[in-house]
């Protein structure tokens, strides 16, 4: 029996070699038989066409007419960084240049009002992408103010109601506490800075450092980041065909005209009030996200300032 097996084991060592002797002879001449074939053509010039480049920095730039030393290498490493990460994040930034197109008419005639520079704008983008967000930490709206905030500079917040969803409002509360922050620092750079770090963080860290420029001032992450990227943005919307975002007039969000319904009674049903207006519960909610709830609870007789779409814009089953 030693002797068959042996014999059968060589006879199947002489087919395999067989096998790939035939598959070799076989294989073309310019190739091996174990050669992975190269992607056609068409793939490689996608890849070859792909380029990232290197962001040329603005010779100067300020933020509310301050500015920024652009010349020291640190300040120079920090804005590009900001440059490349909000650059190369095309959809976004996209997005962020859509959508400000619709509300930033809406926030720039409120800060001229309030005294506050137009750069402030920036901010707002910087803190939410004109989003209606809430952070991790409870921070909520375009302008991301927390309860407590918000409540002391002006904003109603209950279960009902919560107008840090409302853009007018919130901007106005957004220019009255950048305002108290210039008031305490002479510097609407610090101001901005103070926005994300508190006036006291910023005071703080003013005299443990004994400096009182922006600039000078080594901060956590976070708000060592914050003015830059506010900056970047300015950079960036305000010329954003030298970056490569490409788009007609057509491609950007609109603002949808509305008029205003004063209401200084309960409503104890928004999606039945929404269709006495022609519109449906969603619009409704679309265009005032500060009404938290299906209903409002009323007894004091506040007047609130409700926006219905002017008709021609939406279509819905009714």
């Amino acid at each position: 029996m030693k002797y068959v097996k042996n014999g059968l084991a060589l006879l199947g060592l002489i087919a395999i070699a067989g096998v790939l002797i035939q598959a070799v002879s076989q294989a073309p001449a310019n190739t091996t038989a174990h050669q992975v074939s190269t992607p056609p053509s068409d793939s490689l010039n996608v890849v070859h066409d792909y380029n990232i480049y290197a962001l040329p920095l603005p010779e100067k730039i300020d933020f509310a007419g301050e500015p920024v030393p652009i010349q020291n290498p640190d300040i120079r490493e920090r804005l590009d960084h900001e440059l490349l990460v909000n650059v190369y994040w095309q959809s976004n930034m996209l997005l962020i240049l859509k959508r400000a197109h619709k509300y930033f008419p809406i926030i720039e005639p409120i800060l001229k009002k309030y005294g506050v520079p137009e750069d402030f704008k920036y901010l707002a983008v910087a803190e939410s992408a004109l989003q209606q967000v809430v952070s991790p930490a409870g921070a909520t709206g375009f302008w991301q103010f927390m309860d407590s905030t918000g409540r002391s500079f002006g904003l109603e917040i209950n279960d009902n109601i919560d107008e840090r969803y409302n853009i007018e409002k919130a901007t106005v509360a957004a220019c009255k506490y950048l305002k108290k922050s210039y008031e305490r620092f002479g510097s609407w750079t610090l101001a901005a800075a103070a926005y994300n770090a508190g006036n006291y963080g910023i005071s703080h860290q003013q005299e443990r450092q004994d400096v009182t420029n922006y600039y000078d001032l080594l901060l956590g992450t976070q708000t060592s980041r914050y003015v830059f990227r506010i900056i970047a943005f300015k950079e960036i919307m305000s010329h954003p065909h030298k970056y490569g975002f490409n788009f007609d007039e057509d491609d950007l969000y609109d603002l949808i005209p509305t008029r205003t319904v004063v209401v200084d009674t309960s409503v104890t049903d928004f999606a039945r009030f929404a269709k006495h207006f022609g519109i449906n519960y969603k619009i409704l909610k679309i265009h005032n996200p500060w009404l938290r709830e299906a209903q409002l609870e009323n007894t004091e007789g506040y007047r609130y300032e409700i926006k219905i779409p002017k008709k021609g814009y939406y279509t819905y089953e009714p």
